[in-house]
């Protein structure tokens, strides 16, 4: 095979400038036409997009419909997701689609807006099957500009609530061609039988059926169009959004723990710029607790070698007064004692008192309680003279026995 001159490598490169820049041209036309339709449709002001849109791509296969659901509930989510394939239901769609083709680009971009634009997505959607061309990844790129214009536009005003700015996850679910033919066939295979039941019995729904999931040679053109003309479209998302690449070849156990690290919430990534400010001062729960039992560790420690006699003391009480009714409680997991103990009048021996059953495996919570009580009356003036008296309530929480009771 000869090797390519550097004027034909350039030539290449310049052919692939050219179909880039038809492709952001073709993108620019078809987003301002579906926009301005848009807004003469339902007005600029009710131009309101979701606050969070993750966009979910793979290869066929891949398990996009299997893992929807956990990734709604990782990130709070009601609402259905946005199967851009289901949207697209017209007679010439379902032609392309049935030969493992792909909707034209204003097509899938002009019905999607409009379904974005829900009110039951507003808070989140997640959209299945987009953007799969970089004329659809140009557009979607619009549309965030588009969305951002709106959030300083309405920031000073009391609509600022409804455009919110966006947060965009790319996530892009991975497998071999191998594994995707197979799962294909396999989901092909399990409908087929379920549909021959259904007419067999006349129980249950029939379930629509993939052309593409009943013979290899199909599944696997289907693989091949993605491979040629979604993967570089998705992958292309890395350099715009926050990109997770997940392989989802293992367990669907493994790969949805993988989808969970990946969502973590990032507040200074997600909120807004002056909200993060203003809790930027409070530390995060894992901030605290990272070295929480080493400290806890150190306290106690230094309670039986610094204050020696108060420690002993504060044991002893725990041993002797609150142990017993804690076992009385061990089916229920939850024990309340009250204590007048003036040994409690020392706040180092609360903390004590906390820090040693944090170190046994409960967790308490003491709360101080100011009494006056009636002693006796001064017959001369009628004043009831009165004692202060304090009462300490613990509530001791710990894992109750797992007996079951019938």
């Amino acid at each position: 095979m000869p090797t390519p001159t550097s004027a034909s490598t350039s030539a290449i490169s310049g052919s692939r400038a050219q179909i880039l820049d038809l492709e952001v041209k073709d993108a620019q036309l078809i987003f301002k036409t579906v926009w301005e339709a848009l807004e003469e449709e339902i007005s600029h002001e009710n131009l309101r997009f979701p606050k969070e849109i993750i966009l979910l791509g793979g290869a066929p296969g891949s398990g996009k419909g299997t893992h929807t659901k956990f990734i709604m509930a990782a990130r709070g989510f009601t609402c259905p997701p946005i199967v851009v394939s289901e949207l697209l239901t017209t007679p010439a769609a379902e032609k392309i689609k049935e030969q493992g083709g792909m909707v034209g680009d204003k097509e899938v971009v002009g019905i999607l807006l409009r379904k974005l634009l829900e009110e039951d997505f507003r808070d989140g959607a997640i959209l299945d099957g987009f953007p799969r061309t970089h004329v659809q990844v140009e557009c979607l790129k619009l549309l965030v500009d588009k969305i951002n214009q709106l959030h300083n536009e309405f920031a000073s005003t009391h609509l600022a609530i409804n455009f919110r700015r966006p947060t965009i996850h790319a996530m892009v679910l991975f497998v071999s061609e191998h594994t995707s033919i197979e799962r294909q066939i396999k989901r092909g295979n399990e409908i087929t039988a379920h549909n021959e039941e259904v007419d067999e019995t006349g129980v249950g729904r029939l379930v629509d059926q993939r052309a593409t999931d009943l013979t290899r040679g199909a599944a696997g053109h289907r693989y091949r169009v993605f491979k040629e003309k979604t993967w570089d479209a998705l992958n292309s998302l890395k350099e715009l959004y926050h990109y997770h690449f997940i392989n989802a070849e293992g367990p669907i156990e493994e790969v949805e723990e993988n989808i969970l690290k990946e969502l973590q919430y990032q507040s200074s990534l997600e909120l807004e710029t002056r909200t993060y400010d203003r809790l930027r001062p409070l530390p995060l729960a894992e901030e605290i607790t990272l070295h929480a039992r080493q400290e806890l560790v150190k306290r106690i420690d230094s309670y039986e070698l610094e204050h020696t006699e108060l420690f002993k003391q504060t044991v002893e009480i725990i041993r002797t007064k609150f142990v017993p009714i804690i076992t009385r409680h061990a089916l229920s997991g939850r024990a309340h004692v009250n204590s007048e103990n003036p040994l409690f009048e020392d706040p180092l021996a609360i903390a004590m008192l906390i820090d040693i059953f944090s170190e046994r495996g409960f967790h308490a919570v003491v709360d101080k309680h100011i009494r006056e009580v009636p002693e006796r009356v001064d017959l001369e003036t009628g004043l009831i003279l009165t004692r202060t008296k304090f009462i300490y309530r613990i509530q001791i929480h710990f894992k109750g026995s797992e007996i079951r009771r019938g």
